[in-house]
């Protein structure tokens, strides 16, 4: 992440050659986003068939994602090392593999390894896609490849959660990992063929070892933690609290390491610029809000409201209609508008969304549930680009691979704690609710006595009439806490806008670097 590679001049790419090489790295890209999203209407399939809980299942996401964030600061220093072509190259392939271990698994354990593989060797997949893709067009039409490049990034996202639903429902768990293997193959075959001989030069630039230790152990405890928390009743746990000290002072000693090296793992100098700092804070905590959302709705409408992974997934795909219908425009009009007015109305779009959602019960509609999503699709156009725009105003050009590499690198840590944080506490809310509403119907309430007459009459034995009105508090509380969770997530959006507001960006005639933007 510490500087760019040294550039060898390549024309742009003509002709048959321009469009196989967009579809080959858009194909890479749109295989890797779907990857971040497929999994998550299948946790009740992959935890069903695997024996563990759906919270247990939730490590198939966060696994990725974390291995995901700790490999995109290394890109940099690897594309010098190996050059950008078989540096991509070997991302597509080892992805491939990685994907039929996916499916191969026997068990969780397995799972979680080559997922953690899997989001590794996907980490520079995205940032060398951009670059090569860049170096295919004239400067003249680097915003429509730009644009292009996004449109991919926002497509999956729809895709993911209908396919894996499907694939869920007609098939088996590990075919949302399969598939990867034909698409792989195609991607780096038209990627090779088009791009063997456009190198990037490379050089050996020292590693900072040290530096890429901490921030393993670190970032691993932290997400550790945060993902064994709940099973092991937190702070009453002495491995909690081991992991907690590991991750905390792992930070500090990481902190320090690397602001005294030449060529840090992570330049944490750029926390020092108030629109990056800002910036950063602003779109990481709204992507991890996003992120968290996107699990928990699934589970929620599988686990609770008996919808198929089919069905929960529709309900989840309209959220990318209006996110690639208004990209190019937003585009378009933000070298002419203030990003912070872009981003501040993408935070009270979410806000709107999330207080809808704050609405539900356990009799909402299907079209209920898709509104606030279709919405939330006009939100995501207006918060990536903008955001971007804002944390790289001002860069020296030398800084802008550091500064986009290194805020991805937060964001998708945040994205990762989300789940984790939102799983965890919709697990304590549910169980919270759950005890409140029993203590308060009690076994001598007239209610309770007339459930239970009622269920015996039509039939059911006593145990069989006090698991259905077992269920039916279940379904409450858990609706209840997946609305306390959006309540919250509404009034940070809302937080959000003022955070926006203490950045000053200055004006940037180059095409925005949708980095952001998955």
């Amino acid at each position: 992440m510490s500087s760019a590679a040294v550039h060898i001049h390549h024309e742009p790419l003509k002709g048959t050659q321009l469009v196989v090489g967009t579809v080959a790295l858009s194909l890479a890209v749109f295989m890797n986003v779907l990857d971040s999203s497929i999994a998550n209407v299948s946790i009740p399939a992959i935890s069903g068939n695997l024996g563990v809980s759906p919270q247990q299942g939730t490590w198939v996401i966060t696994s990725f994602a974390v291995a995901n964030a700790i490999s995109v600061p290394l890109t940099g220093w690897l594309t010098q090392h190996f050059g950008q072509v078989r540096l991509f190259m070997a991302s597509i392939m080892l992805f491939v593999l990685s994907s039929w271990l996916c499916g191969m698994a026997p068990n969780i354990e397995i799972l979680i390894a080559a997922r953690v593989l899997q989001g590794a060797v996907a980490g520079p997949m995205i940032p060398l896609s951009q670059s090569l893709l860049l170096g295919s067009y004239t400067p003249a039409k680097s915003s429509m490849a730009l644009a292009f490049w996004g449109m991919t990034t926002l497509v999956a996202p729809i895709m993911g959660p209908l396919l894996g639903g499907w694939i869920s429902d007609n098939y088996s768990w590990p075919w949302i990992f399969y598939i990867n293997i034909p698409v792989g193959l195609f991607t780096a075959w038209a990627t090779w063929s088009v791009y063997h001989n456009r190198e990037s030069a490379t050089r050996d630039l020292p590693i900072d070892k040290v530096g890429l230790v901490l921030l393993v152990v670190w970032v691993g405890a932290l997400q550790l933690m945060l993902d064994k928390g709940k099973e092991l009743d937190w702070f009453n746990s002495g491995e909690i609290v081991l992991l907690t000290v590991i991750a905390v002072v792992g930070l500090i000693y990481f902190i320090i390491w690397e602001n005294g090296q030449d060529h840090p793992v992570v330049d944490l100098s750029l926390f020092k610029g108030r629109n990056f700092s800002a910036g950063v804070i602003a779109i990481s905590v709204g992507y991890g809000l996003f992120f968290g959302s996107l699990l928990i709705m699934p589970l929620w409408l599988q686990t609770q409201l008996s919808y198929t992974a089919t069905e929960a997934g529709k309900v989840m795909a309209p959220v990318g209609v209006f996110a690639i219908l208004l990209s190019p425009v937003i585009g378009k009009i933000l070298p002419k508008v203030d990003p912070r007015k872009i981003a501040s109305m993408a935070f009270l779009i979410f806000a709107l969304v999330f207080f809808m959602r704050a609405r539900f019960n356990t009799e909402v509609d299907t079209m209920s549930l898709m509104i606030p999503t279709l919405i939330q699709g006009a939100a995501m156009a207006m918060f990536f680009i903008p955001l971007t725009s804002i944390i790289l105003s001002g860069q020296p050009a030398h800084k802008m691979p550091a500064a986009s590499g290194l805020s991805n690198f937060v964001r998708i840590m945040f994205g990762a704690m989300g789940a984790s944080i939102m799983t965890t506490m919709w697990d304590s809310r549910s169980s919270m609710h759950h005890a409140h509403i029993t203590e308060a119907i009690g076994t001598g309430s007239t209610a309770f006595q007339q459930g239970m007459q009622n269920l015996q009459q039509a039939g059911l034995p006593e145990a069989g009439a006090y698991a259905v009105i077992d269920r039916n508090i279940s379904v409450q509380a858990s609706t209840m806490a997946a609305t306390d969770l959006f309540y919250l997530a509404g009034f940070i959006f809302l937080g959000l806008v003022a955070l926006v507001w203490l950045t000053k960006p200055k004006r940037s005639s180059g095409p925005v670097d949708a980095g952001g933007a998955h």
